[in-house]
């Protein structure tokens, strides 16, 4: 008798738990991108804005670069379109002439808030179909599962 369908390998969890964040992550997505999506909100979009969002005061786009994991190239075309769409803009470099900083303007700041709230508003929905107890434990189980136990892993967050 073949015993890994009755009792899951390590591998076989670890799968699993991939394919069921990414299926429950593209799920969120998708009910975000049906109710509004508005120009310069493509999910890159979204993720340079919000990292705006969190930064306390301009940035170089090489930072943003880093910080996402993206290359250049990228967050300069992501940049470009924001600013386009009235959501960033650049600013000159205090400490270099020839720089440009970034930063999120109050356009962003509110699709930012919007998205934010339709995002919570979904969550929340997929959410109610669990007790109070297996909210909490999943929410529990969740950060272990993230949490990263490499020295300075918090600072990188």
């Amino acid at each position: 008798m073949d015993t890994t369908s009755v009792h899951p390998t390590a591998r076989d969890e670890a799968g699993e738990l991939v394919e069921l964040l990414h299926l429950a992550s593209r799920r969120m997505r998708r009910q975000e991108d049906s109710e509004d999506q508005r120009p310069g909100t493509s999910p890159g979009q979204l993720r340079l804005l919000r990292f705006l969002a969190h930064t306390h005061g301009p940035v170089r786009a090489a930072d943003v670069a880093a910080r996402l994991e993206m290359a250049p190239r990228s967050v300069t075309s992501k940049v470009d379109q924001a600013e386009a769409d009235g959501y960033v803009r650049r600013v000159p470099d205090p400490g270099d002439r020839r720089a440009r900083l970034l930063e999120l303007t109050e356009a962003g700041r509110e699709v930012v808030e919007s998205q934010w709230q339709r995002r919570r508003a979904g969550i929340a929905g997929r959410l109610d179909r669990l007790s109070p107890v297996e909210r909490a434990m999943l929410l529990q189980l969740l950060r272990v599962v993230v949490d990263d136990p490499r020295p300075g892993a918090a600072e990188r967050r």
